[in-house]
């Protein structure tokens, strides 16, 4: 008897459990990505190191940078925030995910009350009392066609995709810090060129200043000097303001007033000088931004599985299981045991169009989310493609112009000494020196920019933060 009733009680939980499986949320089919690879075929060499699984520990070769990094990713409070906003989508996937189960509670009521004869069952005056506790089952609903289960996912899609985004800020800061720290390394090498630059020109005007005592030079020759030396003043004072506030740009990266920011300048080249680019494959899933914009379709995906179940009957349990008594002396004594059972079915008959309508916005909000994930691919191939453009031109850049700073070199040392013997005017000699100085500075500017954009295209590539994708919290 016991093992038929066991057996009756077994085939309707099992039909359940088969009906819990239906879910009416559409398979997903990752869209194609409206490019094509054409950047890629000129860009990888032999030796290169792959952008895209390099992380970022590997990608900067100067300690001093990668003290900085580890304090921004400690410290910056915009990174701060998007963590924060991480733990927020967590709980709320979280608290989605647990109406999936029911909810048990201890519950406990007791009321008195006086009935009149007229209402009493008596015809006398009477006070009745009820007590009642137990385990009490609140409207949980058998997700027969998916609904609850639907949204369950959408609220983990959403959470992931705050989590992507998360880890592109991460990767951006790191960017930023390499930035910033380069473009203050860059103003501290041009100021270290015009400190040197100013004696030389300071002995120059010295030289010509006696040269023209003794009419060996002209008022024009040392006014022309004099001029080159105040220029060089004006240099050292703008590129020290430019110095001063790439400073401060790094210090609001790296969350301090006071971090120990480098007093000399740092390697040439702090960083891996040779990216390759991978395939455009790699680019769709080490990229963070498409993969969150990938979870967002996914979230909005699950919404129609939602607006599709709230067509079907919903059906929620209501029950209490415990004990009851007239006295609350007897309530847990023997032969009180009560309970209540309460099944509600609700059938849509009529709405007014919204559970319609309701579906025709989860398809629109799925057509955008298409159209913004499309949007993502098209704009990150962009930023490779301008990214591989611009450090493959600057690295020839810096050839060209290391070249020309060295043969500008040659000719200042030649016209001076052809200056100090007589053979050439003092204009000559001034023409040198401005040449040799411009070359100089822009070695300096065209160097500091090829590492700038070596860390873009490592940002681009979606490099520079392993960490398992995709992982569900706990």
């Amino acid at each position: 008897m016991k093992t038929n009733s066991w057996r009756r009680g077994l085939v309707p939980a099992v039909l359940i459990a088969m009906l819990s499986a239906c879910s009416l949320v559409p398979d997903h089919e990752r869209p194609a990505p409206p490019i094509s690879s054409g950047p890629w075929a000129e860009t990888v060499a032999s030796g290169e190191s792959s952008g895209v699984n390099l992380e970022w520990r590997d990608f900067v070769t100067d300690e001093t940078l990668r003290g900085l990094i580890d304090q921004a990713l400690a410290e910056n409070r915009d990174l701060r925030q998007t963590l924060l906003d991480v733990d927020a989508a967590r709980a709320l996937y979280r608290v989605q995910r647990a109406e999936r189960l029911p909810t048990i509670e201890a519950q406990g009521a007791g009321s008195r009350q006086r009935l009149p004869a007229d209402l009493s069952s008596t015809g006398r005056a009477a006070v009745q009392s009820s007590y009642q506790a137990g385990l009490g089952l609140t409207a949980f609903e058998l997700d027969l066609f998916g609904r609850v289960r639907s949204l369950s996912e959408a609220g983990l899609e959403d959470y992931l995709a705050t989590e992507a985004a998360a880890q592109s800020a991460r990767i951006s800061l790191v960017s930023e810090v390499i930035g910033a720290y380069l473009v203050r390394d860059g103003a501290q090498r041009r100021l270290a060129l015009i400190g040197r630059t100013l004696l030389s020109r300071e002995s120059s005007l010295e030289l010509i200043s006696q040269r023209r005592r003794v009419g060996a030079a002209t008022e024009l020759d040392y006014l022309e000097a004099q001029g080159l030396v105040e220029q060089t003043r004006a240099d050292m004072e703008r590129t020290d303001r430019e110095f001063r506030q790439a400073g401060n740009a790094l210090r609001l990266l790296l969350g301090s007033d006071e971090p120990r920011l480098p007093e000399m300048p740092g390697p040439v080249r702090p960083l891996v000088q040779n990216l390759a680019a991978g395939t455009p494959s790699d680019l769709l899933t080490s990229r963070p931004d498409i993969r969150a914009a990938e979870h967002r379709l996914r979230a909005r995906n699950a919404n129609i599985g939602a607006a599709r179940a709230a067509f079907f009957p919903r059906i929620t349990l209501t029950g209490l299981f415990g004990t009851s008594s007239a006295e609350l002396g007897d309530l847990f004594g023997s032969g009180q045991r009560a309970w209540s059972f309460a099944p509600q079915i609700t059938l849509p008959i009529f709405d007014g169009g919204a559970n319609r309508a309701n579906l025709d916005l989860a398809e629109t909000r799925k057509d955008i989310a298409v159209a913004a994930y499309e949007q993502t691919v098209q704009s990150a191939f962009r930023e490779v493609s301008d990214a591989l453009a611009a450090t493959n031109t600057l690295r020839r850049e810096e050839e060209a112009r290391r070249a020309r700073t060295e043969t500008s070199a040659r000719a200042l040392y030649l016209a001076e000494q052809r200056y100090r013997a007589g053979l050439d005017d003092h204009l000559r000699y001034l023409d040198a020196q401005r040449d040799d100085f411009a070359n100089q500075v822009a070695l300096i500017e065209t160097a500091t920019e090829r590492q700038i954009a070596l860390a873009t295209l490592f940002k681009t590539l979606g490099g520079g933060w392993v960490k398992d994708a995709g992982a569900k919290p706990q």
